[in-house]
């Protein structure tokens, strides 16, 4: 916005509020005639006036018009933030005796042929940020359809109230916003890119001396941009996020049980797995219930149809008021001994840890690095954990940085590819070509915590293998480019 405007914005701002106040004065003079209001009101007004005499008379007044004409003006009127933030970054490495990194900033952004760089960078940085977005939208609605919608679908269906749904899924937003940025930062720069290249423009800069260098770093730095952004949701947001979304569905559940009794369902915790039949409003069929007590000893549970009520106690989800039920009780010491109990009404009470999705214990999902990174130094310091426990902390330890700053990795892949195969139809090629390297990527990262929480594979590798083959294969397309 141009200081023209900016001022032209302030004084009608001040005479808006000007405006206001003096038909709030004439109401409340004409409505309360001498009365306390008619009082208090001129109170105010005369205390605001004689304060603003003493500011518009002070001698920091006129330092601050001085300033403001003399310093501010004439700075914002020739002010460019990328050349200021080059050469600050200059002198900072003047400073620290790094003066060839020094020279190159001094130069990256006035050459001297007198092309001013910044004006390229400003054109595509605009390019890329409007393709990123665009493909950011598109990201979004797969993962917002995929992963929210079909889950509120099934919890509307449960008659829970509108306002509880949409707070679900607000909450929800930041896991599909961690998770659509990366993504977006590939096929929108390829896009982009590959129509820069498939009309030209790229060729013209680099008809003009040029290096792929100078091309390459406003795609970089809006990379790590858009890293930080994604980090700052990934590490911050998302566990708040998690944190609010399961205190809601846990009231959601105490107020409505059924809601989590899905029809032809399996629910699994670490030693209980709930078979669930056929669901009708608050009946459920053909239960099946197993169950490995404290003691070791097994237990199955059969019934024929059951009532869901509301728990009375606390800690307890649900009560299943089970008819025709049939307990088998399963000896330990002696595989092949076994009790029968049978009983025509049973209550079986399902406490909170029994689902996994309101269990009250704080899930690694639900921290920041920073507490996961203490997490996993008490954990290595105590003798009492088990490794694959370990593991899930470490994987979603490096989760929270592989996958954010993936955009970085992914903005540097999308250059060599989008200037070595973008020559004709750019666009089309750099979204097929996008999207077949997302779903490859993203396969990797869902095989990867599947080897790492069940096989016991090393967290940091599996979470930071992806980005090391986009880095390989960036660096391999990026060598073929500047050798042809």
């Amino acid at each position: 916005m141009k200081l023209d405007k900016i001022e032209a914005f302030i004084t009608r701002t001040v005479d808006f509020f000007r405006k206001g106040w003096i038909q709030f004065k004439n109401k409340i003079s004409s409505k309360f005639n001498g009365s306390k209001a008619k009082k208090g009101v001129l109170h105010i007004e005369s205390l605001g006036y004689y304060y603003w005499r003493i500011v518009s008379k002070s001698r920091l007044s006129r330092k601050i018009r001085w300033f403001y004409k003399n310093k501010f003006k004439p700075f914002w009127t020739n002010f460019n933030l990328l050349n200021s933030i080059f050469h600050r970054a200059a002198i900072f490495m003047r400073f620290l005796h790094c003066y060839k990194t020094a020279n190159f900033l001094d130069e990256a952004m006035q050459e001297k042929s007198g092309i001013n760089r910044h004006v390229f960078y400003r054109y595509l940085l605009k390019e890329l940020f409007l393709y990123f977005f665009v493909a950011f939208l598109f990201f979004f609605f797969i993962f917002f359809v995929n992963q929210i919608l079909l889950v509120i679908q099934k919890i509307l269906e449960k008659k829970v109230p509108l306002w509880d749904v949409m707070r679900l899924m607000t909450y929800a937003l930041p896991s599909i916003i961690a998770q659509s940025a990366p993504f977006a930062t590939l096929v929108g720069f390829l896009m982009c890119l590959g129509r820069l290249v498939s009309e030209n423009e790229i060729l013209i800069f680099r008809a003009s001396g040029q290096s792929y260098r100078t091309i390459l770093m406003p795609v970089i730095i809006l990379g790590a941009v858009i890293s930080l952004g994604s980090f700052f949701v990934n590490d911050y947001l998302l566990p708040l996020g998690t944190i609010k979304y399961n205190r809601l569905y846990r009231s959601i559940l105490s107020s409505n049980p059924s809601v989590e009794l899905e029809p032809n369902s399996i629910k699994k915790t670490v030693d209980k797995t709930l078979v669930i039949g056929n669901v009708v409003n608050d009946q459920v069929s053909d239960l099946i219930f197993f169950d490995t007590g404290a003691d070791g000893q097994q237990r199955i549970i059969v019934a024929d149809d059951s009532l869901v009520k509301k728990a009375k106690d606390s800690g307890v989800l649900m009560t299943l008021e089970m008819n025709n039920a049939t307990v088998l009780l399963f000896d330990k010491e002696k595989r092949g001994n076994f009790d029968v109990l049978s009983s025509q009404k049973m209550n079986l009470n399902v406490f909170e840890s029994s689902i996994s999705a309101t269990s009250n214990r704080v899930s690694p999902r639900e921290m920041t690095s920073y507490d996961l990174h203490k997490k996993i130094k008490q954990m290595e310091e105590s003798e009492d954990f088990s490794k694959k426990k370990l593991n899930s902390y470490k994987l979603e330890y490096n989760k929270k940085f592989s996958l954010p700053f993936g955009s970085i990795f992914f903005a540097f892949l999308a250059l060599p590819l989008a200037l070595l195969f973008g020559k004709h139809n750019g666009q089309t090629i750099g979204l097929i070509v996008g999207i077949v390297i997302c779903v490859l990527y993203w396969t990797m990262m869902i095989l990867g915590q599947i080897f790492g929480n069940r096989g016991g594979l090393n967290g940091f590798v599996v979470m930071w293998a992806p980005n090391l083959a986009i880095t390989i294969a960036g660096g391999f397309f990026y060598i073929k480019l500047i050798g042809k």
